[in-house]
């Protein structure tokens, strides 16, 4: 009968109750535990997406569903979903019976059935003719019925919308994923697995999910290949800790990435990959759509690879959901695909096609510059490495290797430069400053349009040249620091990484110079950009501790010469010195609030016994042999002009 009912299928609010289809609560699920706190939640963001975002889908989650033929029919086993479609049959009651003018003629029967469980099922039957009588019912079922009858009409009231525009949004535009298992799954041992986790899908795995659909009008065994693809690629890029290579077999990263070193992309689109990759499946990988099982919890045999390679050797600089809105906004070129994973679903539905011939070339031009990104994300972006009891950043590449009977071989090597060792004057370290640079400075994942500019400039260059990736490092962090920070007309970020010049001559007129002076600083970008400047000029002339300075996650702006002393011999100074940029240097929260109020000599004194240095600046203030407003004003001038010097940017490609 239900010639989908083993697809992944989108549905809205009325198409799930509308009694077409029948769901069932098996025995071994808990019964219904919603309370009114997650009711209320449910209603207010009904309330809140109808109100914002009017015409536009509201993906309320997953339901995990077993399917099981019945003398010709299809019913529909609820694995996991059962409180959220348990609560829509109950509200959808509630609106029924208590708001008559509502067209809910549609509704005239729950859809929803407890095998085996007299007292769900009375409770049931009472909700739908919407009266309870002295009968024993489930306790939290008739206070679910109570709750979403209170509510309702005092958040609709409070919001300002009529229970009918509820009604009307709840049905056309809220919407629920239903993922069938396949078949074979032992059911019971599947549910111990959700109830361990104890997790509901993430919105990744949702939106997994909804591009995947695309491939449903395919002949089953084209449809069969290129989910199986497309599924290896979404996993092989999903952990953001691991080389995307180890996401693929042996055979399969040889096809994929060369047959030399695994070093370069050797497919160009999504269709090339399935036609090289296909005879390498194995046939449970070709044979379904998606193995919801896979996807809920966490593989319990990884894919065959040898390697040395420790799980939690690197840590990623952003995660997998903001990662994937990065990838939409470089192949979109779109100000419209803000970097907040939040709100994942409803970006990617904004720019999907809704044409379906141009809706599969979209999702394949995804799916495949997810892998390409994600291969130019782990050789040309930081990593936090933890290796031999130490962490430091790291800009290596994945390097596979023949050596005598190691068949396999695989190593860590810089990607650029020598192979192992950071050498203080190579285009590695410094493409790695420049990246922690930005990093500190811009931790939030929702502002990481550095990250985004390196992507979108990686994307569209095949060779990688590090003369030329600096180039745009640098010119990218000016952009940043002079046309935003300090700038007396400030750009957006979309238009300095996409519609900006390559050459970029800047002058002193178009700086606001009072925006380094404490309290008006907005970015920590000036200071670590600074500190980068000067690490450039001085790491050959001073001593081995600014050639080692590394960046770290330093946000307190400190006052060399405090502003409040606790010395009576430490005379106070007239503000335009004590707030002037030459008086200021980026240090540690823990050290700001130990040594704030300290002399400059006493502040010398501890920091000279230190190995490593927080910051360059602090480094050369400490120089002067007294720190008076006559040195404030030297060293704010030697800075200022520093910056004045690299105002101007160019980049070759």
């Amino acid at each position: 009968m239900q010639t989908d009912a083993g697809h992944i299928k989108t549905l809205n609010i009325k198409e799930l109750l509308d009694n077409k289809e029948q769901y069932i609560i098996p025995v071994y699920q808990r019964n219904y535990a919603w309370e009114a706190k997650e009711i209320e939640q449910l209603i207010q963001d009904v309330i809140d997406y109808s109100i914002h975002y009017k015409n536009r889908n509201y993906y309320i989650g997953t339901l995990v569903v077993s399917v099981e033929k019945n003398n010709g029919n299809v019913d529909f086993i609820t694995i996991d979903g059962q409180q959220r479609i348990t609560t829509l049959s109950i509200l959808s009651a509630v609106i029924k019976h208590k708001h008559k003018y509502v067209d809910m003629v549609w509704l005239k029967d729950l859809n929803l059935r407890f095998a085996s469980r007299t007292k769900s099922k009375n409770s049931m039957d009472a909700v739908i003719m919407g009266e309870f009588n002295d009968e024993d019912y489930e306790a939290n079922i008739k206070a679910a019925y109570e709750v979403c009858d209170r509510e309702l009409i005092k958040k609709t009231r409070e919001n300002g919308i009529s229970i009918q525009e509820f009604a009307e949004y709840l049905y056309k535009y809220v919407t629920i994923l239903r993922v069938p298992l396949p078949e074979g799954i032992d059911l019971n041992h599947y549910f111990e697995i959700m109830n361990s986790r104890g997790e509901q899908l993430e919105k990744h795995e949702i939106l997994k999910a909804k591009l995947m659909e695309c491939f449903n009008g395919y002949e089953p065994r084209h449809r069969n290949e290129c989910e199986a693809c497309f599924d290896l690629i979404w996993e092989a890029c999903a952990n953001m800790e691991r080389y995307v290579q180890y996401g693929f077999t042996l055979k399969q990263r040889h096809l994929i990435f060369g047959q030399d070193n695994w070093s370069i992309l050797s497919v160009y689109n999504f269709d090339e990959l399935v036609g090289r990759i296909k005879g390498t499946l194995s046939e449970e990988e070709s044979s379904h759509a998606l193995s919801i099982e896979e996807v809920l919890k966490e593989k319990l045999t990884q894919r065959e690879e040898e390697s040395d390679d420790s799980p939690d050797r690197f840590n990623s600089v952003v995660n997998f959901q903001n990662f994937l809105l990065h990838v939409l906004r470089v192949q979109m070129a779109n100000d419209e695909v803000a970097l907040d994973d939040k709100r994942l679903l409803e970006l990617f539905e904004n720019q999907m096609p809704k044409n379906e011939t141009e809706r599969i070339t979209f999702v394949k031009d995804f799916v495949f510059n997810l892998l390409k990104c994600k291969f130019q994300f782990d050789r040309y972006i930081i990593k936090r490495e933890f290796t031999a009891n130490t962490d430091r950043w790291s800009l290596k590449s994945l390097k596979w290797y023949m050596a005598g009977k190691v068949k396999n071989g695989v190593k860590y090597v810089n990607t650029f430069g020598e192979e192992n060792g950071d050498s203080f004057d190579s285009d590695n370290r410094r493409i790695l400053m420049l990246l922690s640079m930005f990093h500190v400075s811009i931790p939030s994942m929702v502002y990481k349009y550095w990250l985004n500019a390196a992507l979108n400039y990686l994307f569209h260059h095949d060779e990688i040249k590090s003369t030329e990736y600096i180039g745009y490092l640098e010119h990218i962090a000016k952009s940043f620091v002079f046309d935003r920070y300090l700038a007396i007309q400030p750009k957006e970020y979309y238009d300095m990484v996409y519609n900006d010049t390559r050459s970029t001559q800047r002058t002193i007129e178009q700086l606001d110079l009072n925006k380094v002076r404490y309290g008006q600083i907005e970015n920590n970008l000036v200071f670590n950009f600074l500190d980068y400047l000067l690490w450039r000029r001085y790491k050959d002339a001073e001593e081995s501790r600014v050639k080692a300075f590394e960046y770290t996650f330093r946000s307190s702006v400190e006052h060399y010469y405090p502003q409040s002393p606790i010395n009576d011999d430490v005379d106070r100074i007239l503000p335009e010195y004590l707030h002037s940029f030459g008086n200021l240097c980026l240090i540690s929260h823990d050290k700001n609030s130990r040594l704030s109020n300290f002399s400059p000599q006493a502040k010398k004194e501890h920091y000279s016994k230190s190995a490593m240095i927080d910051s360059v600046k602090q480094f050369l203030m400490m120089k002067y042999t007294k720190w008076s407003p006559e040195e404030i004003e030297t060293h704010n001038k030697e800075v200022v002009d520093l910056l004045k010097e690299n105002l101007s940017s160019f980049f070759a490609g």
